[in-house]
């Protein structure tokens, strides 16, 4: 065992020095990701008892990410990728502990504490892109991922659970004569994301990373290969704001406090790690298309299992299903996003950042008309009936995506 590890270890230094750094970097954001997709969910629906109020804040937050990427966009023609990428890590740390420490609990307030926090994600993640396609070629993508997605599982296992025991040991306790209700855990956990946010930044400082030489990035039209892609983009946000917003919801409702929910999070979670690794490691850019198949059916079957029995074990049956679904289709999905680039842009020489911009416009019209889909049945009809059902739709719809996906992979051949 020990020499199958030094042997893994081995080959990842020989890979390129900046995708190295990349995915060290990224480790660390690993260990941040898990506290801003369920806990600050879970903080919301605390505060304000109001599944809609998480949705609201969150399309807030998707409107925050298109705002940055094209303010991103601008501040690329001056300032390095790897520093604003940096302060996109950095920000999030800061904008979470910001929101927990003032208590946000009306539409406006969340508002305005969504699209700061979309703001800071939208740098983040459009320089990850960016960063990520000019680390990797299409040949050692797929392992990019599969470690970059076993980075990510592992921390949604321990992540979860370790912030979810601390929150229930250290709520309504005191030490050294302070007392703690759950709002002050919150607050001292986002510190400790301030901190990883900081040794994270202290890793990517040491790569070397080059901005695009085309200064232009935007653009209406392009060809009809990217415009698949974004069909497939707002398939994939479709489903995005569920994957956030859904489990905390169902969670808290059916099952209990954040300490179940951490736990919930984390069961099956290894088992995850270990295949999309393996996958990664071993998987060749022709077998994209069944992974991503692979997961999508997976997350549908758990929205059924979900909707049929509505109860405590139908939320545990849907969260592992989730929890295999997203880091096997990010595996394919990701480095598909990227031949599509590597394809499109030499045709129509322009900036690869162009097509990263287009790419979160089209995410972000999936996760608008995804939240919207949910208010509209939570005010319609009933919460639950949104919870049901809003949830069997996106993952139908996603079963369309595959065909999308085998079409787009067949033209980047």
């Amino acid at each position: 065992m020990l020499k199958k590890i030094t042997n893994e270890f081995d080959f990842f230094k020989q890979q390129p020095k900046n995708m190295r750094v990349l995915l060290l970097t990224n480790m660390c954001f690993a260990f941040i990701l898990p506290i801003v997709e369920i806990f600050v969910g879970a903080y919301i629906m605390r505060n304000t008892n109001s599944p809609s109020y998480v949705a609201i804040y969150q399309l807030a937050m998707y409107t925050g990410i298109v705002f940055a990427s094209a303010i991103n966009g601008e501040l690329l023609k001056h300032i390095k990728v790897n520093i604003l990428y940096g302060f996109g890590i950095l920000v999030s740390g800061l904008s979470m502990l910001v929101m927990m420490s003032a208590h946000f609990t009306g539409i406006v307030q969340l508002s305005i504490a969504g699209f700061a926090m979309g703001t800071a994600a939208g740098f983040f993640w459009t320089n990850r892109y960016l960063l990520a396609l000019n680390s990797t070629t299409d040949g050692n993508r797929n392992y990019f991922f599969g470690l970059e997605s076993f980075f990510f599982s592992i921390s949604s296992i321990i992540v979860p659970i370790a912030v979810g025991a601390f929150l229930v040991k250290i709520s309504g306790t005191g030490i050294l004569g302070f007392h703690f209700d759950v709002n002050a855990a919150y607050q001292i956990v986002t510190i400790v994301v301030c901190v990883i946010t900081v040794i994270a930044c202290l890793i990517l400082s040491r790569g070397s990373f080059h901005n695009p030489e085309q200064k232009k990035y935007w653009y209406f039209k392009f060809q009809q290969l990217w415009n698949k892609f974004l069909v497939l983009a707002s398939l994939k946000g479709l489903v995005q704001g569920f994957l956030v917003t859904a489990p905390a919801i169902l969670v808290m409702k059916f099952v209990g406090n954040e300490g179940e929910l951490g736990v919930i999070q984390g069961v099956g979670g290894f088992i995850t790690a270990l295949l999309v690794y393996i996958l990664g490691r071993i998987a060749k850019p022709q077998h994209r298309i069944i992974i991503f198949s692979a997961g999508i059916l997976i997350f549908f079957a758990g929205t059924l299992v979900n909707a049929i029995l509505f109860s405590a074990m139908g939320v545990i049956v849907f969260v592992l299903c989730k929890v295999f679904f997203q880091p096997l289709h990010d595996l394919a999905y990701y480095p598909i996003m990227m031949r599509a680039i590597d394809v499109v842009s030499q045709v129509e020489k322009r900036n690869e950042y162009a097509y990263i911009m287009s790419h979160e416009i089209g995410l972000f019209i999936g996760r608008a008309l995804g939240l919207g889909l949910f208010i509209l049945l939570a005010y319609s009809f009933s919460e639950d009936f949104a919870l049901k059902y809003a949830l069997i739709i996106v993952a139908f719809l996603q079963i369309l995506s595959i065909a999308i996906a085998g079409k787009i992979t067949k033209q980047t051949k």
